[in-house]
């Protein structure tokens, strides 16, 4: 008899599966087309040690990231994308615009929290080097880490009801928040490490917190990254997965324009008019060479 159950993590070839009424049980997948991804609805049955993954069920939408190696899959079902950067370290607009557009691609709403709003000088630079995103439909919240006051409302707003993807760089803040909203987090992690007798998985392991015992607002925490490859887009679908780009291109001379070379391209006179960012197009123009490497 199988009963359905939430991941929760991902522990190579185990899942923690959460039942509705809240109890947690170690499950392994039953064969490769069974990986399942923190966030995933499963069909789960017993066995003498341990449950058996028997199915995925359907997915709203899968966040994941994939280069000429490999696809790493990060979560599912999620409602949201929260890329936590800070004002200090510096942050690669580069790394932000990759996890957006691939956040685009799977119709995953997104914004972006800038922490060390305490730090008024590299803040308010940080906040220039973004001052395009709002334009483009992100919000860009504000956030202060640093000591013992609460967070701000707007932010954990934004949060209420929801599963949230918590991401970014390192020494952004990412484990202070986590541990700041869900206080008992580390003790989670190490129960499930303690439970599958390894305490490797801590730091590489995908998880999802509820921030209450209600279950109804988690963050789903994910290791850190340096790369993140989008070979799964199309080079001729990643006009339309930037915004500021895709407001323009329906304006151009021909209608498979790559907004590279072509005569009468709109989106390129809009870049010499400083509505589109510079920096935001080069990060287009290298994109788009890189995928036509993938893909043709």
């Amino acid at each position: 008899m199988t009963q359905s159950g939430l991941v929760t993590s991902t522990h190579g070839r185990h899942a923690v599966v959460e039942s509705p009424d809240g109890s947690k049980r170690i499950c392994h997948f039953r064969g490769k087309k069974n990986q399942a991804v923190v966030g995933d609805l499963v069909n789960w049955s017993t066995s003498e040690d341990a449950g058996i993954i028997e199915s995925v069920q359907s997915r709203r939408n899968l966040f994941y990231r994939s280069d000429e190696m490999r696809t790493k899959s990060f979560a599912a079902n999620i409602d949201q994308i929260v890329v936590l950067v800070a004002a200090d370290p510096d942050f690669s607009e580069d790394q932000i615009s990759r996890a957006l557009i691939s956040a685009s691609s799977q119709k995953i709403p997104a914004f972006i929290a800038l922490n060390k709003a305490d730090l008024t000088d590299p803040f308010n630079k940080a906040l220039e080097k973004l001052k395009y995103y709002p334009q483009m439909g992100y919000e860009v919240l504000p956030l202060t880490l640093k000591g013992s006051e609460d967070l701000s409302h707007e932010f954990t707003k934004r949060l209420e009801g929801k599963i949230s993807f918590i991401m970014g760089p390192s020494g952004a803040g990412k484990s202070t928040l986590i541990n700041r909203l869900v206080p008992f987090a580390d003790v989670l992690t190490g129960e499930i490490s303690k439970a599958l007798q390894s305490g490797k998985h801590t730091t590489t392991a995908t998880t999802l917190y509820w921030m209450s015992n209600a279950r109804k607002t988690a963050l789903i925490d994910s290791p850190g990254f340096q790369e993140f490859g989008l070979n799964h887009i199309e080079p001729r679908d990643l006009c339309t997965l930037m915004p500021d780009l895709k407001v323009h291109a329906t304006g151009c001379k021909f209608y498979n324009c790559t907004h590279l070379h072509e005569p009468g391209c709109v989106v390129r006179a809009q870049v010499d008019l400083g509505v589109i960012s510079t920096k935001r197009y080069k990060i287009y123009a290298q994109l788009f060479e890189e995928l036509s490497r993938t893909h043709y």
